[in-house]
């Protein structure tokens, strides 16, 4: 088809069903459109087919039918975008061949690294300073290209008039995970944005980590080689021609008024939470609880900005210690299916800068530039890590930020940046010695660094212990799985259930009321009234677990679809933290809950006896002078109910920190 016949067919389809956005665009004076292929394949497939092979001329057809249609605004410079091309032009980044080369397809992928928006030349106007000729020239090339000759016969030195300039911008764009084989690497492409692609609103569309779908045409860029000759390798960009988000979080999730009406109704019914429970994680038997809090921390508390800048977080942290085959991963993978932008990432393949972000050089324009790990990318969605207790101690300190502040700071080659990280996470880790050891206390066996557990708001220990009636259900459950793959009818299919989550997280931000204030006030004096001991008191409960036990009464009440805290969902909360902490921070020989046995690395206990050696030494060192034996500090102590091991204990504690040194075996001075 030659060019005035297209110019003209093309006229004829844009006239027919695109005027009304064309005359729209021309007033309002953007100069872009966004058109949908099965349109221009239904109105005449000969322009479809042509387009699909040459889309650079027809698009420039395009440019041109647009501008000599009659509408009231400027329609010249017009830019088309087309968008849902048929899935035969859908290319997976890692098949892109040569023979895609300049044909337009789509791919889809996850953005690993963007550079700046920079200006770029598309056309540049010379004159001749012998004749005065005015010479344009296209500069469709990555060099610089300046005319030879001008008709007047001279070569070179021509004077730069104008040059026109748009904005550019380079990203990398990676293989959605989904979509490797086995273990494969995943594939990457150097992607080119231009004009209103890199606009600031739909610059968001693009940040590390979104999940886009762009259509465009493959472009090949000249190696130059050491030597500076052009190599006869080429590189391949992918120019942009359309792009849309094809992950979504929760702000992104569309309702249809039929569904509001389900999830209204759905709200209000009385079993909610036990058919929410149901529905989180259908294929795993038993663990109610932990479910029940996994649909809190779905739904979240509500984040608060005060006046002085602080800002509390409104995402619960949860924390599954266990035996192994306890379903543990399967919760986790089952949460990150369920939630929008959920990331599941597992231990020993995890590094701290993969978790948080790293520097590395930019490939597009020199320099450095910023590549988000894990819990930036799942930034306003779930990140469940698993095998957190295999990660390295350097790497799990790269958390402590992110999990409490809800930000990740970097500062290295010259880069200085704060990234927003608003990121629950759901982590799951195996006891000491890999499984729990029914003769010794709960947190004792949790090897995490305190200062990172006490950033969970719930810690759950699954034990795997045989009891009959138990076992048989199990029995039963498992194996029905295997022999059909619904073993349980889902009360809620998993797309309603995230609708669910995403309406509740938009519209509600439940405010608490006195009877709920009440409520939690009460219990937690009540916990920290019933320390008990000689000496430093066990202390059972900390500010930490009053903000926690907030966070999840606003998500209960948020679940419900509430906008004030009752005293209900208060009662849930104090009903969640206290099964948490007996579970975790009871104390068997006093009676207690002591939160010190997981939030520090000593429990009150320990610490008591510690204070109490310390101050008999301080007493034997006034009768027995500066050199003490050990058998007189094990009698003394022995008189104040310390065993000979324990005093062992605590003396090895006092030396490692230095405040006792040994002069000679069997003796101990103080330093």
């Amino acid at each position: 088809m030659d060019a005035t016949e297209l110019i003209i067919k093309l006229q004829d389809f844009f006239e027919k069903q695109y005027y009304a956005q064309i005359a729209e665009a021309a007033r309002t004076g953007s100069k872009s459109l966004a058109v949908n292929f099965a349109d221009l394949a239904q109105h005449d497939i000969t322009i479809a087919d042509q387009f699909l092979d040459q889309p650079e001329e027809v698009l420039k057809a395009a440019e041109l039918a647009v501008s000599q249609l009659e509408t009231t605004g400027d329609t010249k410079g017009f830019t088309l975008r087309f968008r849902n091309i048929p899935p035969s032009s859908t290319i997976l980044i890692r098949d892109i061949r040569s023979q895609h080369l300049n044909k337009f397809i789509c791919i889809e992928g996850i953005v690993r690294n963007k550079g700046d928006v920079r200006p770029q030349v598309t056309s540049a106007k010379f004159e001749c300073p012998s004749c005065g000729n005015a010479l344009n020239i296209l500069q469709l090339d990555t060099k610089f290209k300046e005319p030879f000759t001008c008709s007047c016969g001279r070569k070179g030195k021509f004077r730069l008039l104008s040059k026109e300039l748009v904005d550019a911008q380079g990203l990398v764009l990676e293989e959605v995970p989904e979509q490797l084989e086995g273990g494969a690497q995943p594939k990457r492409i150097n992607l080119l944005f231009k004009n209103d692609l890199v606009s600031p609103l739909t610059e968001k569309r693009t940040n590390p980590g979104s999940r886009i779908i762009t259509t465009g045409f493959v472009k090949e860029v000249p190696k130059i080689t050491k030597q500076g000759g052009q190599s006869t390798t080429f590189d391949i960009i992918f120019e942009a021609n359309h792009v849309e988000p094809a992950q979504k979080d929760f702000s992104d999730i569309k309702i249809t008024p039929d569904e509001e009406q389900k999830i209204l109704e759905l709200s209000q019914d009385p079993k909610l939470i036990k058919t929410m429970t149901q529905a989180i994680a259908p294929s795993i038997f038993g663990h109610e609880k932990i479910k029940e809090s996994l649909v809190l921390q779905l739904v979240g508390g509500v984040k608060k900005t005060r006046d002085d800048g602080i800002t509390t977080r409104g995402d619960i942290h949860i924390l599954l210690v266990g035996d192994p085959g306890a379903g543990k991963s399967q919760l986790l993978k089952r949460i990150a299916h369920v939630a929008p932008r959920g990331r599941f990432i597992s231990g020993k393949g995890v590094s701290g800068a993969g978790l948080t972000a790293s520097v590395v050089r930019d490939e597009f324009l020199g320099g450095f530039s910023l590549e988000a790990g894990a819990l930036v990318l799942a930034n306003m969605g779930v990140c469940c890590i698993d095998e957190l207790d295999k990660m390295s101690k350097e790497d799990t300190a790269a958390m402590h930020e992110a999990l409490e502040g809800q930000t990740v700071t970097i500062s290295k080659a010259n880069i200085q940046a704060t990234l927003r990280c608003e990121t629950t996470v759901l982590a799951a880790a195996n006891p000491k010695l890999g499984r729990f050891d029914p003769y010794d206390t709960i947190a004792n066996q949790i090897t995490l660094v305190p200062t990172l557990i006490n950033r969970f708001d719930l810690i759950f220990p699954i034990k795997d212990i045989p009891d009959q009636k138990k076992d048989e259900k199990m029995a039963r459950f498992i194996l029905q799985l295997h022999k059909t793959t619904s073993a349980m009818e889902e009360t809620l299919s998993t797309d309603f259930l995230r609708k669910y989550i995403a309406y509740a997280r938009q519209r509600c931000a439940p405010q608490l009321t006195d009877a709920a204030i009440e409520e939690i006030e009460s219990y937690y004096i009540k916990m920290r009234a019933s320390a008990s001991g000689e000496g430093v008191k066990s202390i059972p409960i900390s500010a930490r677990q009053l903000e926690a036990l907030v966070r999840l009464s606003e998500a209960n009440a948020r679940l419900h679809l509430r906008d004030k805290v009752l005293q209900k969902d208060a009662k849930k909360a104090v009903e969640i933290i206290d099964y948490c902490l007996r579970q975790v921070a009871y104390d068997e020989k006093t009676g207690t809950i002591d939160i010190d046995r997981i939030a520090t690395e000593m429990s009150a206990q320990t610490r008591n006896k510690v204070i109490t050696i310390k101050e008999l030494v301080h007493e034997l060192e006034g009768k027995h002078g500066k050199t003490i034996a050990i058998n007189e500090l094990v009698k003394a102590a022995g008189e104040k109910g310390i065993s000979e091991n324990e005093v062992d204990d605590v003396v090895q504690k006092l030396k490692r920190a230095g405040d006792l040194f040994e002069p000679r075996p069997g003796f101990v001075s103080r330093i």
